[in-house]
């Protein structure tokens, strides 16, 4: 079990530095900076500076919700088994995400978003590599969970 740990950290350390290097990019590129359209009218990559969470939520909370999310990364990496059964690939991802965002609370006192959508009047928060990685982490224990709910139905 200490190697799937193992294994799930070193994901996660490989892909929260990848975060960390898309976020500096995004500082010496887009700060101050009007957004770069990439897909005129639909995807731009802009900086934003979100001192909240999800949505713009709990603006302000930068210290609470940096401690908030060492408590939960600490409580999934010793519940690891519990949560993620033998898994790796899924921890992997949620550790990078968490951490990510973490990093940035820590060091910059705010989260560096840069992924920014829209189409026509409707406006996708922007967001990050780390927010993605929380996102398909979570979509793929969903899955998972489906999958197996499924599995133990028709096998009766």
């Amino acid at each position: 079990m200490i190697k799937r740990i193992l294994a799930a950290l070193v994901i996660a350390l490989n892909l929260a530095f990848a975060d960390q290097v898309v976020k500096e990019l995004a500082v010496a590129n887009l700060k101050n900076s009007p957004p770069v359209e990439v897909v005129d009218g639909f995807f731009a990559l802009a900086y934003v500076e979100n001192r909240g969470c999800a949505w713009g939520m709990m603006q302000g909370k930068v210290w609470p919700l940096a401690v908030f999310a060492l408590a939960v990364l600490a409580i999934l990496v010793w519940k690891h088994k519990e949560v993620f059964g033998s898994g790796v690939v899924v921890p992997g991802l949620l550790y990078a995400g968490i951490a990510g965002n973490l990093i940035d609370r820590v060091f910059r006192g705010h989260v560096v978003d840069m992924f920014d959508f829209r189409f026509g009047t409707w406006h996708f928060p922007c967001f990050n590599v780390a927010d993605s990685l929380i996102c398909i982490a979570v979509a793929l224990m969903v899955f998972n969970e489906a999958r197996s709910v499924y599995s133990r139905r028709t096998h009766r």
